[in-house]
């Protein structure tokens, strides 16, 4: 069972990191790693109900991860909204200059 579920985010992770080192597009590449957080969530959970030594410890660093994870996708957002207002493009090779 616990194999099923490292199978599965080993899966995730990997689609995640494939998105951050391959696209260009900077919402893809906050999309991405919001996917590669979620496979570690699902390695915490999956480990702390099928562990050696079962408890609701990887359960309460998954919710901080997701709590993390939320907090950098509204910065990273808001950081996206202004630089496309500066340069009018998400496209993350622009964006190698911090002023311009």
């Amino acid at each position: 069972m616990l194999s099923s579920y490292l199978t599965l985010a080993a899966v995730l992770f990997c689609i995640g990191l494939y998105g951050v080192l391959t696209k260009r597009n900077a919402i893809v590449v906050l999309l991405s790693i919001e996917l590669m957080l979620n496979a570690v969530n699902l390695n915490l959970v999956a480990f702390s109900k099928y562990g050696v030594n079962p408890s609701l410890a990887g359960q309460f660093f998954s919710l901080f991860t997701i709590t993390v994870a939320a907090a950098e996708a509204a910065i990273g957002i808001a950081v996206l909204i202004v630089l496309y207002r500066g340069r009018a493009t998400v496209n993350v090779d622009e964006f190698d200059e911090l002023r311009r």
